[in-house]
């Protein structure tokens, strides 16, 4: 149902002139998908308090309900063509009053942790792009015809949207930054291991899909591999409601995804805040800023302005160096970390990457290093590692992983968790494999602190034989094939 309806949507949108691309497709999709969301999680509030003899208090005033301006009912259940506006009319009631109501959530809002206030930001950040109210009509009336009410309902809606958000990747306008494998995500929280009660910190969220997957963990131990069940309290709800996940977003439509995406994973009021995380000072954070876990695949490739660069002791242009930067120093002490960044930064001889390197073995664990292949991240041209580290002392061995497969990744054959289930299993007490080594950080160059080790364990390709030697083995074959030959015809 879900999977067919977004379809729909996306060839109703493809033919209006406001909707250029599968990026404008996701976020119109969105803020229609939010209010039916929106209403459906209202009735469920109703019946809920109904059942406990109490009154519940609608969040949306009734004019700009979803049953009475989008689709009004007739006795039936059907929509009532008379009542339901469309065309120009419509679109001006979306454009000229849903929108600016809705803004004022955020003004309004008794605190940020509640889901008026992130109603707010969201309307705040979006504006409507569908240009013809017709079209609009057609993306309602295929929106009203989903349901979020049951457990199975919200988790088939979370993953059909997760796949339109990897489908952006091939959208252009840098759609692809949004989307980390999610094998990966998945294996790098399962290493990480996060509890409930830890604060769990994103600085560069795109789609959420770290806390995301980190959610799922916590909410649903059965389904990871060695763990066990284990039923959640009523405080423990409340703590990952409220007190687990803080992420911050740059850009504005990966800002309105990723609280999209948690929202519609089961997380009501997202912590996430609109902002550039490399224009905070990092002299500025405090004891009451930091995190217990950081999870983090931040933008590579990219240029940060001298005025930003000013706020790290470790001057670069490099994005991604300086959220790093950020990283290391808003762990609280005992925090865990597991980041996604360019395997370059092993090797980079620039003073800021030395340096870098210098930072991170001196003042944190940096107990595992995991090497991915190229094609682990669709249409990136480059290679990357994740790094796993803890705050609370230097750095005395670091144990690595390289994934060695037997296939080319791509876009038909990307990365799966079985890939990674050797890295799961040999991590727990860092073993040698062929694939994995450990290296003493004593051994380590002082004046490069160069990281790029050679994988010590790796078996030789057979070498290729000399061209004589091939020659003479041909010879040998002839002549065994005459001999053969000769036999036969002996016999005949």
């Amino acid at each position: 149902m879900f999977e067919q309806t977004f379809k729909n949507i996306d060839d109703i949108l493809h033919k209006d002139a406001g909707c250029g691309s599968e990026l404008d497709y996701v976020e119109q999709t969105s803020w229609v998908l939010f209010l039916k969301y929106l209403d459906d999680l209202e009735k469920d509030k109703a019946t809920a308090a109904e059942l406990t003899g109490k009154t519940y208090t609608n969040i949306i005033a009734s004019e700009f309900q979803w049953i009475v301006w989008a689709t009004p009912k007739d006795k039936d259940g059907k929509l009532d063509h008379h009542k339901a506006i469309t065309g120009d009319d419509l679109k001006d009631f979306v454009d000229f009053k849903l929108f600016p109501y809705l803004k004022k959530f955020k003004v309004d809002a008794e605190s940020a942790d509640t889901i008026e206030y992130k109603i707010g930001e969201i309307f705040s950040e979006l504006k409507n792009r569908i240009q013809s109210g017709y079209n609009l009509r057609e993306v309602i009336n295929r929106i009203d015809e989903l349901r979020f009410r049951t457990h199975a309902e919200k988790h088939e809606m979370s993953h059909l949207y997760e796949d339109k958000i990897k489908n952006m990747g091939n959208a252009g306008r840098n759609g692809g930054e949004y989307y980390t494998p999610r094998p990966l995500i998945k294996t790098i929280v399962k290493v990480v291991a996060p509890e409930i009660g830890n604060k769990i910190y994103d600085a560069a969220v795109g789609s959420a899909g770290f806390l995301v997957e980190a959610y799922e963990y916590l909410c649903h131990p059965e389904l990871v591999e060695g763990m066990h069940s284990k039923k959640l309290t009523t405080t423990d709800v409340k703590t990952l409601q409220k007190k687990t996940f803080y992420d911050k977003e740059k850009k504005s439509l990966a800002y309105i995804i990723g609280i999209m995406n948690m929202i519609l994973h089961g997380v009501e009021a997202p912590n996430i805040i609109h902002t550039n995380t490399l224009a905070e000072n990092l002299a500025d954070i405090q004891e009451k800023d930091r995190y217990d876990i950081v999870l983090a695949n931040p933008p590579f490739g990219g240029k940060e302005r001298a005025e930003v660069q000013q706020n790290f002791p470790i001057k670069t242009g490099e994005t991604a160096s300086l959220f790093l930067q950020h990283f290391i120093k808003i762990m609280k002490a005992g925090g865990k970390a597991g980041v996604v960044i360019k395997n370059t930064f092993l090797s980079n001889t620039d003073n800021a990457s030395v340096s870098l390197r210098k930072l991170l073995l001196e003042n944190r664990n940096l107990h595992t290093v995991l090497d991915l292949p190229s094609g682990t991240f669709t249409g990136a041209g480059v290679k990357t590692v994740v790094l796993f580290f803890e705050k609370g002392s230097s750095t005395k061995k670091v144990w690595f992983y390289q994934l060695n497969l037997n296939r080319n990744l791509g876009k038909g054959n990307p990365l799966n968790e079985k890939d990674l289930a050797d890295f799961v299993e040999l991590q727990k007490t860092k073993a040698e494999s062929e694939n994995s080594w450990s290296i003493d950080v004593k051994n380590i160059d002082p004046k490069t602190f160069d990281l790029s080790a050679q994988n010590p364990n790796k078996k030789e390709e057979a070498a290729l034989r000399q061209p004589q030697k091939i020659l003479e083995e041909m010879k040998a074959l002839d002549e065994e094939s005459a001999t053969v030959l000769t036999l036969i015809e002996g016999l005949i």
